[in-house]
């Protein structure tokens, strides 16, 4: 029979995993993740379930993989790439951390957004909210209330989410059907998806977190598989019930707004309580996201510059006052979102190589080697996102 304090260890082990599950999700699901869904569903109808669905599945063989091989070696992304080739750590990081800090303008500027429905200047409401995750993150129980921070938020998204998605009526049969015998199929959407939910640093947001609280070694793989999962799902549960709240809006013949998509979405679905739910969900999106980026892409500089780690409130601020600084100097970040987006793309085939050639080293993960068949997913998932990333860079030679 386990002893008070193995219960205690055991508990708190559960609500870290949860925790770091709920941080992976609500960084994934930012003002990106919100307009992207719902420009989708205009666009593609009840067709756009099968995008979900597949998006989701190679998701899951990402995360898993991502958090499987971090967690069996017991080392953060840099350190693992380090060990694989001298310098690849520093590369690696370079390229997290400024894709880092491009989406982080564009959360902040999310937050502002979000509290402008109430009627707080933009301006205003995106400087509340950075003194707000600066305060988060730099206080000494960090961790702990990063952990229920990101699931009171992300539960709080789901449900507004839900009520809006039951008040606006979709058509529930024919998105099931979609899911699995589609009219229309979009590769790029699908490849699209894949990139918002597990391109950059979202991937090791929630694999981090595990290590930085000591969940690590082969033996815990079960537990870090579970919360790669749960992770997923719930930002599946989130872009799903999205999903089926625009469709309902445009399946009744509703025109979404091209300047404001999700929320003219709501406003159209549920009305001026729609409008105002959306406020709630659009803040809570995106002041997380900042959260598990500045959190994410510090604990990547930390790798290759540990002195940081003593530092972290001020490097906090840093960051979020650098981001900050940026979205009021360039108001409306959409050239920036544009260069995020094709950033995301460019990442992912890197981190996830990255994680693949370390996972062909059992000397390195003590032993531990990926099942093949998810070894072979992730290889195929790869090809599928490097021809996402070739394609982004149009995005970048458009800037």
């Amino acid at each position: 029979m386990a002893t008070g304090g193995e219960r205690a260890e055991l508990k708190r082990e559960r609500g870290v995993a949860v925790g770091a599950a709920f941080l992976m999700a609500t960084s994934a699901i930012g003002p990106g993740f919100l307009t992207q869904t719902a420009v989708f569903t205009a666009r593609l109808g009840a067709d756009f379930a099968f995008a979900i669905l597949a998006s989701v599945a190679l998701a899951l063989v990402v995360q898993v993989s991502v958090w499987r091989v971090l967690g069996a070696a017991g080392r953060r992304a840099p350190e693992l790439a380090s060990a694989i080739v001298p310098g690849l750590g520093t590369a690696l990081v370079a390229l997290v951390l400024f894709g880092g800090l491009v989406f982080n303008v564009g959360n902040v500027a999310g937050c502002g957004l979000g509290l402008a429905v109430y009627g707080v200047p933009e301006a205003l409401g995106a400087a509340l909210s950075a003194l707000v995750v600066a305060w988060l993150l730099a206080s000494p129980r960090a961790g702990s209330a990063m952990d229920q921070v990101s699931r009171l938020l992300g539960v709080l998204m789901i449900v507004l989410t839900a009520v809006v998605a039951g008040v606006s009526r979709p058509d529930a049969g024919a998105a099931l059907r979609a899911s699995v015998w589609p009219g229309q199929v979009s590769g790029l959407v699908i490849v699209t998806l894949l990139g918002g939910t597990v391109g950059g640093y979202i991937p090791f947001s929630g694999a981090h977190r595990l290590l930085d609280a000591g969940v690590s070694g082969p033996g815990a793989l079960l537990r870090i598989t579970r919360s790669a999962m749960l992770g997923v799902g719930v930002a599946a549960a989130m872009r799903a019930l999205f999903f089926v709240a625009v469709l309902g809006v445009v399946g009744h013949g509703g025109t979404l707004d091209p300047a404001n998509p999700p929320a003219s979405a709501f406003r159209l679905g549920a009305g001026e309580w729609g409008y105002r739910f959306f406020g709630v969900v659009l803040w809570s999106a995106a002041v997380t996201s900042v959260v598990g980026c500045t959190y994410t892409s510090l604990s990547f500089l930390e790798s290759v510059w540990p002195a940081l780690e003593r530092r972290r409130p001020l490097a906090v601020s840093a960051f979020v006052s650098l981001s900050l600084a940026l979205f009021l100097l360039l108001g409306q970040p959409v050239r920036l979102l544009i260069l995020a987006g094709a950033l995301n793309g460019l990442i992912l085939p890197a981190t996830l190589l990255v994680t693949l050639l370390a996972a062909r080293r059992p000397d390195l993960l003590r032993g531990y080697r990926l099942a093949p068949w998810l070894a072979a997913a992730a290889w195929a998932t790869l090809v599928a996102a490097t021809a996402a990333a070739v394609l982004s860079l149009g995005d970048l030679r458009r800037l």
